[in-house]
């Protein structure tokens, strides 16, 4: 069908296009005819028939009444100019009507006299009509060029465009008769041919990878379709043996993923906890006179990152999700101040205009993002010179607006798409969870995050939070 679409186009196009240049050429060549003609016929009257003597200024007296019947004969146009490209006498005007014809363009005159044969033929089209207009000298009898010979000759194609449109017609009316037939032949073959295809194709349809497939059995099916049966036959005993194998390796699989993410998860609190031990055993002081509330202070920290590890503990006890959200109301400023103190460098600088932020959050899931964050600018910075972490707290309309940025190594180009990815990391060791798990628990608050980054410049990370 397609085919014979095709086809019909081809030559529809090869068609019109014949015409136009069979047109083009038949048009010419009875051009040139009557040019020959018109020529032989000037040159005889100035030659022969003319009492007037043979120069320019005498041109518009010879063929002052002569020059309408060459036209008339030859069914041409034709205007006389001087060697300046003026006109002198044309059979476009008669006796009682003003000269409207423009005396010839510099470049008509500069193309005539540079051509070898010195002629000039052009195509014209005027109020949707075509025309072909020549441009010759005439010689005296002494072969003196006297004036310039415009010949006019108007095509009609009418007649050829009528055929042509005809031809297409009934061109047409063919191919359509054939498409006909090529939908009915192409309709009974693939019947025939896709008949016990079919059969297969329904079977195919049906099977399932958790479920027992039958195989196919067909009667009276020719060698090509029972090749393709043993086939089939052959895949279903493959599949079965598949889907055990499937189904232990995802097993496997499954609880390699969960350990995963259990260990990442209780790792998160563990550094927190580690730094909190360290820095108290550092800043001890048994005779410092505020030993008790920082003491508090240090307990509360690790009481904190406690809770964290149980509610993760309780949450893949239960073989679920992530812990769950715990919705409280929570000033985001202390809060966030709260993650980064238990952090000991000087270069991280806590930045915020504002006191208090509420917003509907789990506190140890902010703590969380905070401190994740702060690791990995913390990790990017190694080996600065003069390393910067900057957190800072802002409000923007109805949204909290939490930033992190560093003057670290950066993010390549080419794993900017993948920084959310779980499992994907640029560090030489971890899980690779902790960007995807932060974007899921934001992304649980209706929020969002991003982050631009530049190599040898840095890396900031925002994130936007919904106000109570």
């Amino acid at each position: 069908m397609l085919l014979v679409l095709l086809a019909s186009i081809l030559i529809l196009v090869v068609t019109v296009y014949q015409y136009d240049e069979q047109t083009k050429d038949y048009n010419i060549h009875r051009f040139e005819r009557k040019e020959a003609t018109t020529i032989e016929t000037i040159d005889l009257e100035l030659t022969n028939k003319t009492s007037y003597p043979v120069k320019t200024e005498n041109l518009s007296k010879i063929f002052q009444e002569r020059i309408y019947e060459i036209s008339s004969i030859n069914k041409l146009n034709i205007s006389i100019f001087d060697l300046h490209g003026n006109l002198l006498v044309s059979s476009k005007t008669n006796a009682f009507e003003e000269n409207q014809i423009k005396p010839l363009s510099y470049n008509n005159l500069n193309n005539l006299n540079q051509n070898s044969n010195h002629r000039i033929l052009i195509s014209v089209e005027k109020d949707g009509m075509g025309y072909q207009a020549s441009y010759t000298y005439i010689h005296d009898p002494k072969f003196k060029r006297i004036g310039i010979l415009e010949l006019q000759f108007s095509q009609d194609n009418s007649e050829i465009e009528h055929e042509l449109r005809e031809f297409i017609s009934r061109l047409g009316l063919v191919y359509l008769l054939m498409l006909i037939i090529a939908i009915a032949l192409a309709y009974f073959l693939s019947s025939y041919i896709t008949r016990s295809i079919k059969t297969i194709s329904d079977k195919m349809q049906q099977t399932r990878l958790n479920e027992r497939n039958e195989k196919i059995t067909v009667d009276s099916a020719s060698s090509e379709i029972e090749v393709l049966i043993e086939a089939y036959n052959n895949m279903i005993d493959q599949l079965e043996e598949s889907a055990v194998k499937l189904a232990k390796s995802e097993r496997e699989q499954a609880w390699r993923e969960m350990a995963k993410q259990v260990a990442h998860e209780i790792k998160n609190p563990l550094t927190p906890m580690r730094l909190t031990v360290q820095s108290f055993e550092r800043k001890f002081n048994p005779e410092d006179e505020n030993i008790r509330e920082k003491l508090a202070e240090y307990s509360q920290t690790l009481i904190q990152q406690i809770d964290v590890m149980s509610s993760i503990a309780s949450a893949f006890s239960d073989f679920a999700k992530m812990p769950t959200q715990n919705r409280e109301k929570i000033n985001v400023v202390s809060v966030v101040k709260l993650a980064i103190d238990i952090f000991n460098e000087d270069f991280i600088n806590y930045k915020t205009t504002e006191k208090e932020l509420f917003a509907n959050l789990d506190k140890t899931q902010l703590i969380r993002v905070v401190t994740n964050l702060v690791k990995n600018a913390l990790q990017a910075v190694e080996g600065e010179e003069n390393p910067v972490i900057d957190v800072t707290v802002l409000s923007e309309k109805n949204n909290i607006k939490i930033i992190v940025s560093d003057n670290g190594k950066g993010i390549p180009e080419d794993v900017k798409d993948l920084i959310f990815e779980p499992k994907f990391t640029t560090k030489t060791s971890g899980m690779g969870l902790g960007l995807g798990m932060i974007k899921n628990i934001i992304e649980a608050y209706e929020g969002r995050i991003s982050f631009t980054s530049k190599e040898g410049i840095g890396t900031i990370f925002t994130v936007i939070l919904p106000k109570e």
